[in-house]
């Protein structure tokens, strides 16, 4: 059983299984963060109810963004050549997102320096810039990563980015990210049912209705996109070495505008997961009328995990294709670091994870519980 958990083969689809763990696990947890942000100047009128608002996350949102930083580095060291391609290439864009989460810590730790009701409404509206335009700048690089992105290595595998900020910003990325915002908007949404008390809680659940009833309709109509091939699709076409060298070069790819819907038409189990995509928002929205707070939250979450996981299964096992040399593209099977590497890394994150996932659950439930205008004006940690 050991030695199969550190064939190549496995190592390189295990570590492509815990990429997707947490890239999912920071849309789960920093993206309910990021929607109460985004929520903020449209839930809360007052400044105690702004402060109820911040402080529904203040707890954990620095705790969250761990998984943001994790996947980053698994990318880094799982996945270099996706790394390398990906943070250069979108570099400008990537530079917006980490401008706006390097505004949004700064938001919550000066907000509540000064009384003064405009100093407090500038850094208000630093925390919605910060939380809205990651959600719906992820969205824009997923959108980027199905229709394939300008890129190729020459015969040195140093890779050519081919692209630009204007071109990253086309219709159908800009669809995606509306899909993101709103998904994220509805976890947030779903997270202030959850955790406030009051008017607060009252204008989450009827924004969040709308928030789940339109990143279900989003979502769906992103899945008439792909059936159409407005949003691309690839296929590998020549025959797939699991265990060989991780080399781009040494395949073939051709544009295929169902290539993304192949996954699970090949294995139907696999169309719940976008079913259910669609249907747990819905339920969602359902929640929200119904008043059922913990409920309306994990079908949220559920929502979240779904969408997500719906494009790495539809990618597999294309990890970043190239629209100007498809056979250029990056795959699980040929663009992951070696197997020592990845072998040493799974040990690390069989020691490591149950660790952060033990004391992430700790925090969550030492820190439960609803967050009240009075509560926090009596409380000496309180932002």
């Amino acid at each position: 059983m050991i030695d199969f958990l550190f064939d190549y083969a496995t190592l390189r689809i295990l570590w492509w299984g815990l990429l997707g763990f947490l890239l999912i696990a920071f849309a789960a947890t920093d993206g309910f963060d990021m929607g109460v942000g985004a929520l903020l100047p449209f839930v809360a009128r007052t400044d105690g109810e702004r402060r109820v608002a911040i402080n529904t996350v203040g707890a954990v949102w620095e705790g969250n963004q761990v998984w943001f930083i994790l996947g980053g580095g698994s990318i880094f060291a799982a996945w270099p050549a996706l790394y390398a391609l990906s943070f250069s290439g979108f570099y400008l864009a990537m530079f917006l997102v980490l401008a706006a989460l390097i505004l949004r810590p700064v938001s919550f730790k000066y907000r509540s320096k000064k009384p003064d009701p405009a100093w407090r409404t500038r850094w208000d509206w630093a925390l919605f810039v910060g939380s809205a335009v990651p959600a719906l700048i992820f969205g824009v690089a997923v959108g980027n990563v199905l229709q394939g992105v300008p890129f190729h290595f020459t015969q040195d595998l140093r890779p050519i980015y081919e692209g630009n900020l204007f071109g990253l910003l086309n219709p159908l990325a800009l669809y995606c990210g509306l899909v993101s915002l709103s998904m994220l908007v509805m976890h947030g949404a779903a997270w202030l049912a959850f955790k406030a008390e009051g008017s607060v809680a009252e204008r989450a659940r009827q924004v969040g209705q709308t928030a789940a009833i339109q990143a279900a309709a989003l979502f769906a109509g992103g899945g008439i996109l792909v059936k159409l091939g407005l949003l691309g699709g690839y296929r590998v076409t020549s025959q797939i070495a699991w265990d060989g060298p991780s080399n781009p070069l040494g395949k073939t790819v051709e544009a295929d505008s169902g290539a993304w819907l192949a996954n699970f038409n090949a294995h139907p189990v696999l169309w719940l997961v976008p079913a259910l995509g669609v249907i747990a928002p819905l339920l969602a929205a359902l929640g929200f009328r119904a008043r059922h707070e913990g409920l309306t939250f994990l079908l949220s979450k559920l929502g979240v995990v779904t969408i997500i996981a719906t494009v790495g299964i539809a990618m597999f096992p294309i990890l970043l294709p190239s629209s100007t040399n498809p056979g250029h593209s990056l795959a699980v099977f040929d663009a992951s670091s070696s197997r020592a590497t990845l072998r040493n890394m799974l040990l690390a994150t069989a020691l490591f994870m149950p660790l952060i996932l033990g004391y992430t659950a700790w925090v969550y439930r030492v820190l439960r519980g609803k967050v009240s205008e009075e509560g926090i004006s009596t409380g000496k940690t309180a932002y």
